[in-house]
């Protein structure tokens, strides 16, 4: 199931606190993301409970995993209420498929090393995130390879993103969104709150003055 946002996506991954996951909304953010899965702004799943609660209405939340059984993913994302998960590493296309059947929106990660047939070969899968690694190199190589018409289903631009680049890659890319990490952190798993207002900020600039054509009516629904 698609996602109900105006303008661009702004996602704000490795929230750790209920300060930033606020804040990033008050800002203007779309999503919040928690990461479950063994990085360094893991959360628990207790944690991400409270701060989901205390969202305002209409707030996206997504949690991350990696490597993760389906049953598991499952289980979270209907216990927490999540809107959406975020699937990272290793999956099987029955276990994504058995994980989309039961919760509201799946993004999946693409690497790298990804191509066109991995792509096509995909199910039940409602946005890519690209890439999987968060280096913005990696970023406009998936950008280059699949920034064109023949993939239909929208792309959320990760890796690497800061409030300088994030334009560059908005203007002239035809995403649906974005999603930040480090970029708008002054410490692992702390948001910089000046960095934070400049990337949502500067996205939605280049979002409304943008040199690419977008085609989001052409997404099906």
């Amino acid at each position: 199931m698609r996602l109900n946002t105006e303008g661009i996506f702004i996602k704000v991954s490795g929230v750790t606190t209920e300060d930033d996951a606020l804040f990033s909304i008050g800002l203007g953010a779309s999503a919040i993301g928690f990461d479950f899965g063994p990085t360094p702004r893991q959360i628990s799943v207790n944690a991400a409970h409270d701060i989901v609660r205390r969202l305002p209405v209409g707030a996206i939340s997504v949690g991350v995993f990696r490597n993760e059984m389906p049953q598991r993913i499952v289980e979270i994302a209907n216990t927490l209420g999540l809107s959406a998960v975020q699937i990272d590493g290793t999956v099987a296309s029955e276990e994504l498929t058995y994980v989309s059947e039961r919760v509201n929106t799946v993004l999946r990660s693409l690497p790298s090393t990804a191509n066109h047939d991995l792509v096509a070969a995909l199910s039940g899968v409602d946005y890519l995130v690209v890439p999987e690694s968060d280096d913005h190199y990696s970023l406009m190589d998936c950008l280059e390879l699949f920034g064109d018409r023949e993939v239909r289903t929208p792309m959320i631009a990760s890796g690497g993103l800061t409030p300088s680049n994030v334009v560059d890659i908005v203007q002239n890319y035809p995403v649906w969104g974005v999603d930040v990490r480090a970029g708008v952190e002054k410490s692992v798993g702390e948001k910089d709150p000046v960095l934070l207002g400049q990337f949502i900020a500067n996205a939605r600039w280049a979002f409304d003055n943008a040199y690419v054509e977008r085609h989001h009516d052409e997404w099906p629904m």
